[in-house]
């Protein structure tokens, strides 16, 4: 949201993970609607889990991203719809190289509706695949915010061999969707 937007009436939030936190932000910071997506963990018991802890697998958190949009520009079945282009839903506890159940794919819900959504998209995401969607759909219980130098990762850090080589492929492939999406 650039500074001359006045601020939308009412937000929303949705929360997901598919793999490392920085690739799904990368995405997500494309999406029109999409005013902040903060990098953090959820669905483990430990509070305030750092990165070393969570990377380490013992914490049973996910990497996730938090989403905040404007439900007047775009909707949270939309921002779900989106979900399966940012990623690989069919691999378990991984993406790509990025191994442990910290890279599951997982679609954290805070209501009822944004439940029947999730999983409603979910049914309709596995028609286009041939192989089985590996998703969890949980209740989010808590959201803990990732250390700073998390945030904007891929904004941040262009020239990161990390974000060069697997970052920006997904990002690159997600812009095309949006092209696609925008005709």
């Amino acid at each position: 949201m650039n500074a001359e937007s006045p601020a939308p009436a009412k937000v929303e939030t949705a929360t997901v993970g598919g793999g490392c936190f920085w690739c799904v932000e990368g995405c997500y910071l494309l999406v029109p609607g999409v005013i902040k997506v903060t990098s953090g963990y959820a669905g483990g018991p430990v509070d305030n889990p750092t990165y070393e802890q969570v990377c380490g697998g013992a914490t049973g958190h996910a990497e996730v991203v938090q989403v905040t949009f404007d439900p007047e520009k775009i909707s949270y079945a939309k921002v779900i719809e989106l979900f399966w282009q940012a990623h690989d839903p069919t691999q378990v506890n991984r993406q790509g190289n990025d191994v442990g159940t910290q890279y599951r794919s997982v679609i954290f819900y805070e209501s009822d509706e944004q439940k029947k959504i999730a999983e409603q998209s979910k049914v309709e995401a596995q028609k286009e695949l041939s192989k089985p969607i590996a998703t969890e759909i949980s209740p989010l219980k808590k959201f803990c915010v990732a250390e700073n130098y998390h945030q904007d990762y891929f904004k941040n850090n262009q020239g990161n061999p990390y974000c060069q080589f697997v970052v920006r492929p997904k990002v690159d492939k997600f812009k095309k969707t949006l092209a696609k999406e925008a005709k």
